[in-house]
C-alpha cells in the first residue's frame, strides 16, 4: 500500500511539474507571439501582405519548435539506456525554422508593376526577424528578443519614412 501511495505521489508531482514546465512554455511562446507581433504591427500599418497575425504566428511558432526540440532531447536522453546514444543537433531546428518561414516569405515577394524590380522585400524579411525573436524568447534571451523586436520596428518604420522622403524624392527630381 505504501508502494502504492509512493508512486501514486510521484505520478502526481511529475504530472504537477509538467503541467507548470507547459505553462511556462505557453508563457514563452506568448511572450514570442507579442514581441514578433510589434513587427507585425508596423508591417501592418503599412499595408504590407505579411502583417499582425502573420508575423505574430510565426515568432510564436518559432518559439514552439525551439521549446519542443529542448523537450524531445530531453525525453529521448532521459528514457534510453545507458549503452545507448542518441546524438542531437540543435542547429536543425533552427535550420527548419528558416527553411519555413523563407517559404512563407517568398510567397509575400511581387514584381512591381513596371517590371523593374520587386516589393516587399523588407515583409518578407520581417517575417525571419519575427522567427529569430520567437527562437531568441525559446533560448530565454529575452532582453535580445526585446531589442531586436525595437531595432525591427525602427528599421521598419523610422527607416521606411527616411527612405520615401530622401532617397525616393531625390530620385523623382
Amino acid at each position: 500500500a505504501a508502494l502504492l501511495l509512493r508512486s501514486a505521489f510521484c505520478w502526481s508531482v511529475t504530472m504537477d511539474y509538467a503541467y507548470e514546465r507547459e505553462l511556462w512554455i505557453l508563457l514563452d511562446v506568448g511572450i514570442a507571439a507579442l514581441l514578433a507581433g510589434a513587427v507585425g504591427l508596423e508591417r501592418e500599418l503599412d499595408k504590407k501582405p505579411a502583417g499582425l497575425r502573420t508575423n505574430m504566428v510565426i515568432g510564436a511558432v518559432a518559439a514552439l519548435f525551439i521549446l519542443l526540440g529542448k523537450i524531445v532531447i530531453t525525453i529521448y536522453d532521459t528514457s534510453l539506456s545507458e549503452n545507448v546514444e542518441i546524438t542531437t543537433d540543435p542547429v536543425r531546428v533552427f535550420e527548419a525554422i528558416v527553411v519555413g518561414v523563407s517559404f512563407i516569405g517568398a510567397g509575400t515577394i511581387m514584381r512591381s508593376s513596371n517590371g523593374n524590380g520587386v516589393q516587399n522585400l523588407t515583409t518578407a524579411a520581417s517575417l525571419l526577424l519575427s522567427a529569430g525573436i520567437g527562437i531568441s524568447v525559446a533560448l530565454h534571451l529575452y532582453v535580445l528578443a526585446v531589442g531586436v523586436a525595437l531595432l525591427a520596428w525602427v528599421i521598419n518604420h523610422f527607416m521606411g519614412i527616411f527612405e520615401r522622403r530622401m532617397i525616393h524624392d531625390e530620385i523623382d527630381k
